[in-house]
Parts: structure tokens; sequence; C-alpha cells
């Protein structure tokens, strides 16, 4: 199976370093790379939830069990990019079990060169979470 590269369009790189000047702005506590991490980390926490249920947000409901989502909870990772505060989505049942990031996990190492490598290849969305899962070692 071959993954399919998706050509990051320059305009978004452009938006995206507008206001860089220096590392910090790139590598620094708040910097755009941790902002990035922060957002696609979410984003397929998002879609995990999406696929363990069955159905997208605001749509019926489309599993036997009924089960929905149920808000996020907040968790703290800790790693070489220091401290990332995220919100991990949940369901009504609590039988989702993430995959990214699973329960009880808060140190995360090895990740800031994994989410380069994944923007530098063009990761844009969930359609790509084969190849986002293989990129991470994720096993489902």
């Amino acid at each position: 199976m071959t993954t399919k590269k998706h050509e990051v369009p320059e305009e978004l790189l452009s938006g995206l370093l507008a206001n860089y000047k220096k590392p910090e702005d790139l590598i620094g506590e708040n910097g755009l790379l941790k902002q990035l991490t922060k957002l696609l980390v979410e984003k397929a926490l998002d879609a995990e939830l999406t696929e363990h249920l069955g159905h997208d947000r605001h749509e019926s409901v489309a599993n036997a069990t009924g089960n929905t989502r149920n808000g996020k909870s907040k968790k703290t990772l800790k790693g070489e990019f220091g401290e990332l505060p995220i919100d991990v989505p949940r369901d009504r049942h609590g039988s989702f079990e993430p995959q990214l990031i699973p329960k009880h996990q808060t140190r995360w190492t090895g990740f800031d060169d994994k989410i380069i490598s994944l923007y530098a290849s063009g990761y844009t969305r969930g359609s790509d979470c084969v190849a986002f899962d293989r990129r991470l070692s994720i096993r489902r």
C-alpha cells in the first residue's frame, strides 16, 4: 500500500510563518510547532472518537448502543516539547480508548520529530489517519 502524499500550499506555510522572526517563534514555549502539535493531536483524537462511535459530531447516532460524545477531559502531555495541555474527547459509555495517547499516559517522547515529518509530508485531514497511525507506530 502506498501512502498518498499531499502538497502543503505555499500560502498556508506563508501564513503560518508570517510573524516568524527568531527560532523561539517556531520552537519556543508558545511557538508555532507547539500550537500545531496541540491542534493536530486534538483533531486526531476527535477522528478516533468519530471512528469509535461510527458517526460525526451533530449526526444521528449510528451505533446500536446509543453511545455519543460527552465533552472533553483535560490532560497535560510531557515530553521534549515541555508540557502541552490538550483536550481529550470522551464518550458517554466510557468505552473510548484513544490509540494516539492511551488513557493515563502523559509522557510522550520523540513526538516533535514525528509531527515535523507529518507536516513535511502534507498530513492534512482525517482521511490520512492510516498514514498518521503508521508514522506514529500505532497499532489498531
